[in-house]
């Protein structure tokens, strides 16, 4: 079945229809397993999208990778083939990289050089998660070429780097995103947007991000199913942890609490158990304050194997009539299944079990690159997360913490 929105005006008139009662146990758990025995009014929901017949994507575009440094490519590659995207050509300068993508896509051409795709005048759209210091000016280039960018998290390193981009989007008039994955591509949390909008826990006051990652991986595409490569362990190219991983959380504290002006309140930066790297960062924290909401966000790179996923995400939204915990990839001790949204307000407590729900955004970016929209994505927040995460880090204290 094909459950694609085009449009997010569509899509959140469509999700107002959703959230069907279900049993009060979760997962087969008596209440008290959950926390949940005498809470007055607690169920247990499925989020799950209006029956719609099965119909290919509405639009085809053409679209290249030029650059596949981070995994994070793959998650891009497919939420642009669920819009109708055709995947015609691909660049990477790491040779472990090109292997494993050449695996998964064998059909699919392999340029010799970055000038080969960005001068293919029929390739309306490039993706890439090149080392994060040389995104945003391969993004530059792409767009003077005539073509539409979506980048990997940060989009940029650098205040300069930022402004360059900016200035080429003016100039060009070409569409730029950045996939901030942990909202965009996190079911949950797209459905907790939703809620938000319909306004069921009131006016949104703050948002606590936590966001532990894990270095080493067994399988996946968030990084570490390979060697981390030399560029990983060098703040100079990946950015520094608040510029790299923070860039999620401050775009979702942007989102939710629809701050359109904010700044650094204070921001921190550690290197605690990797003496062998001593440029790394593994911990940092930064508070936010916005015009309509205030933020915190905690980062680390300390997940241990038990939890059996990579990072045990979670979102915290607190509201004037209620408040939401979005738990992204796991349940921890109860279910290795992610995008699991709890919700409380002044008439019940809510468990939604969100995996039913549609991604939106793929449908959306490819229909805004075909009709020249901007419904997938705000490019302000966007590049506003991307200011204040470059800002943190720059005035980040440096922590030493003794053993």
């Amino acid at each position: 079945m094909n459950r694609s929105f085009t449009g997010r005006r569509e899509f959140l008139k469509r999700a107002s229809w959703i959230g069907s009662a279900g049993s009060m146990a979760m997962m087969g758990l008596p209440e008290s397993a959950m926390g949940l025995a005498g809470v007055r009014g607690a169920i247990h929901e499925e989020a799950v999208a209006p029956a719609q017949t099965d119909e290919p994507p509405k639009h085809h575009i053409r679209f290249a990778v030029c650059g596949m440094s981070h995994d994070h490519i793959y998650g891009m590659i497919g939420a642009v083939q669920r819009g109708g995207g055709e995947m015609v050509a691909a660049w990477g300068s790491e040779e472990d990289k090109l292997a494993a993508f050449k695996k998964r896509f064998p059909d699919v051409k392999i340029a010799a050089t970055q000038d080969e795709i960005l001068n293919d005048s029929s390739i309306q759209l490039v993706l890439s998660s090149q080392v994060p210091n040389e995104r945003a000016a391969l993004a530059v280039r792409a767009m003077t070429h005539g073509k539409d960018f979506l980048s990997d998290k940060p989009g940029m390193t650098t205040l300069e780097q930022l402004e360059e981009v900016r200035r080429t989007i003016a100039e060009t008039k070409r569409i730029y995103a950045i996939l901030y994955s942990e909202l965009l591509e996190v079911k949950a949390a797209v459905y907790a947007g939703v809620l938000v909008q319909q306004g069921a826990i009131g006016k949104v006051i703050q948002t606590i991000n936590i966001a532990p990652h894990q270095i080493v991986q067994k399988a996946g595409d968030a990084g570490g199913a390979m060697p981390r490569p030399n560029w990983f362990w060098n703040p100079d190219q990946y950015g520094g942890i608040l510029c790299d991983i923070g860039s999620h959380q401050v775009d979702q504290f942007l989102f939710f609490t629809g701050s359109k002006q904010a700044e650094v309140v204070e921001s921190q930066v550690a290197n605690v158990r990797h003496p062998e790297h001593p440029r790394f960062q593994d911990f940092g924290d930064m508070v936010l304050r916005g015009d309509r909401g205030f933020g915190y966000v905690r980062l680390d790179w300390f997940t241990p194997d038990g939890l059996g996923a990579w990072g045990d995400g979670r979102l915290f939204i607190l509201g004037t009539d209620g408040y939401m915990e979005v738990r992204k990839y796991a349940n921890v001790a109860v279910s290795p299944q992610g995008n699991n949204l709890f919700v409380v307000d002044k008439n019940r407590a809510r468990y939604i079990d969100c995996n039913a729900m549609p991604l939106p955004f793929g449908p959306q970016f490819v229909a805004d690159i075909v009709n020249r929209t901007h419904q997938a994505q705000n490019l302000d927040e966007a590049l506003l997360a991307a200011e204040l995460v470059i800002k943190a880090q720059q005035k980040a204290k440096t922590v030493t913490l003794r053993n």
